[in-house]
């Protein structure tokens, strides 16, 4: 046990407990059109419309949205002398004429206005289902269910869409109000919500992994992994499966495993971990987690094996350094102190200069538009052959191709992507301004779409890049802290040389006898053995073992 003792002071893995966002809510099936509204209306205005006023609705039920725009603007700035309850029917109207124009950011902007109103505005009930329409056309960054949010923490403010006519809507709303409410750290609460959403519905199965995900940040095992193992259940016989629901699958597995991993109950994860196939986003997390399980339960060939599929040529994108550093720990509890010091010579060829070059970009960049920028020219290259610049003049940095493939896979995360996704959204909406007639670009109303757009986008891109430079800064403090860890394997292999080593495990008789005892490798039905020699092949990843020598007492 005195080994075990040392090879744990090494290193320690921390597995993910806390999962990026499921995603984007997918499609719903519910009209946008005026006819059949569920809200109750607003009490009438005090006084009569104006002419203007009258104009512009009659235009809007004409479906003549831009020229209705611009009427319903010029009553909101004032113009008309309309009186408070009409201007409030205007601005809600003129929400309504930018979301039919599909200018969403802008009808956002003018419904985040009466939301921020709260009861205060007489549309503010009537706009919640038009904040859940916009959640289908804009993406999770544009800031959607912080507004749903503010409508309450009860169920009971949804009763009024709790109908047939209006399940979709009701259940994309307890959907929204769940994301708020775990976004706020409210788990309990959140669950109030995720957990009403009927069984049949999309967004299901997102409430349920959402509710496993609470419990996970509540370290309740048990209820986390029931709700998992319910996803599971749903898809795991079925033929055919979209790719969202393919991925829902695949993220219960590794979900499981990670729950098990933790209370360890390592044969049960390492299952749940073989479960995920290789064209999955996850495959390489639950192989390398998986090396982990196998460690733990002396299965040292299957981890190694593990690591090697892991950092064969057909990854070189994906960074996952410490995996290096537990081949060598591997190697140093079998006293085979010679691998396990190429382990270590390994990663610091691969990853100090890759350190050294993150360094030299940070100290010049604190720009989050440089970063931005840089951004893009990585998602538009599909496969890195050539080095790259981030910034102009004397600030520009050069970065070699390895340097890129890591970076590249830094800044995949969903999370990044969305953002990207949202100022993408943005210029598309730009784009389409500039095609409209040039009476409507000059109107009040199309000043306000722009002023909407570029206001958005301008945000947008600042967060966006300040997203990417944060994991930027954390890919080069985790290659800094793995260095460091493999400075501390390197100063034990170097005390286990110079005989070193406590005591204790000596006295707990744990080194092997003066013979070295070789793992062995076993053939079988699904099995079959074939010496590596230098040539990768896609369907044997996943699947190496690697026969290795326990040295110690020799």
């Amino acid at each position: 046990m005195a080994r075990k003792n040392v090879l744990a002071s090494l290193l320690v893995v921390v597995l993910a407990v806390c999962f990026g966002a499921v995603g984007q809510a997918q499609d719903m099936v519910f009209t946008t059109s005026d006819v059949g509204q569920v809200a109750a209306p607003p009490p009438p205005p005090s006084g009569p419309p104006s002419e203007a006023l009258a104009n512009a609705l009659r235009l809007y039920q004409q479906e003549s949205y831009a020229q209705a725009a611009v009427q319903f603007q010029r009553i909101v700035q004032g113009e008309t002398g309309d009186e408070p309850a009409n201007v409030q029917k205007a601005l809600f109207f003129l929400g309504k004429c930018f979301y039919h124009l599909r200018f969403y950011q802008a009808a956002l902007g003018v419904f985040e206005e009466i939301a921020m109103m709260s009861t205060g505005h007489l549309y503010f009930q009537t706009t919640l289902q038009w904040l859940a329409q916009l959640s289908r056309e804009l993406p999770e960054p544009a800031g959607i269910i912080g507004l749903v949010g503010r409508y309450g923490d009860s169920i009971s403010v949804l009763q009024e869409f709790n109908k047939a006519e209006t399940s979709d809507l009701y259940n994309e709303l307890l959907y929204l109000m769940g994301r708020h409410w775990y976004n706020q750290g409210e788990f309990s609460k959140s669950r109030d919500f995720f957990l009403e959403i009927d069984r049949g519905h999309d967004f299901f199965t997102q409430g349920v992994i959402y509710t496993g995900i609470t419990h996970v940040r509540e370290r309740k095992a048990m209820p986390a992994a029931k709700a998992f193992l319910s996803v599971i259940k749903k898809y795991e016989d079925l033929l055919f499966l979209s790719d969202e629901e393919e991925r829902f699958l695949n993220l219960a597995w590794i979900s499981l495993a990670r729950i098990y991993y933790s209370t360890q109950h390592f044969e049960s994860a390492m299952e749940a971990w073989s479960r995920i196939p290789q064209e999955s986003e996850y495959y390489l997390d639950a192989l390398f987690e998986e090396s982990w399980a196998y460690f733990q339960v002396d299965q040292l060939e299957k981890a190694l094996g593990n690591i090697h599929t892991i950092n064969s040529p057909y990854f070189d994108e994906m960074f996952y350094p410490e995996s290096l550093i537990l081949r060598a720990v591997i190697y140093f509890g079998q006293c085979s102190y010679e691998d396990a010091q190429d382990a270590i010579k390994e990663f610091r060829a691969k990853y100090e200069p890759i350190q050294a070059a993150l360094e030299v970009a940070i100290t010049k960049f604190q720009d989050n538009q440089a970063f931005f920028e840089f951004l893009l020219k990585l998602r538009a290259t599909d496969e890195i052959t050539s080095e790259m610049t981030l910034g102009e003049g004397d600030k520009a940095v050069t970065f070699s191709v390895p340097v890129l493939n890591v970076i590249k896979g830094a800044l995949s995360d969903r999370t990044l992507l969305r953002n990207v996704e949202y100022v993408e959204l943005l210029q598309s909406e730009e784009k389409k301004l500039a095609e409209m007639p040039p009476m409507f670009i000059n109107s009040s109303a199309g000043v306000r779409i722009q002023q909407d757009i570029n206001t958005a986008k301008t945000v947008a891109v600042d967060e966006t890049g300040n997203l990417a430079r944060g994991r930027y800064e954390r890919l080069l403090e985790e290659i800094k802290s793995l260095n460091n860890d493999a400075t501390r394997v390197e100063i034990e292999i170097l005390k286990a040389l110079r005989g070193e080593l406590d005591m204790e495990i000596l006295q707990e008789g744990e080194i092997a006898g003066p013979d070295a005892v070789e793992e062995e490798i076993k053939s079988d039905k699904e099995h079959v053995l074939w010496p590596f020699e230098g040539e990768f092949w896609r369907d044997e990843l996943g699947t190496y073992q690697q026969p290795i020598v326990n040295q110690c007492g020799r």
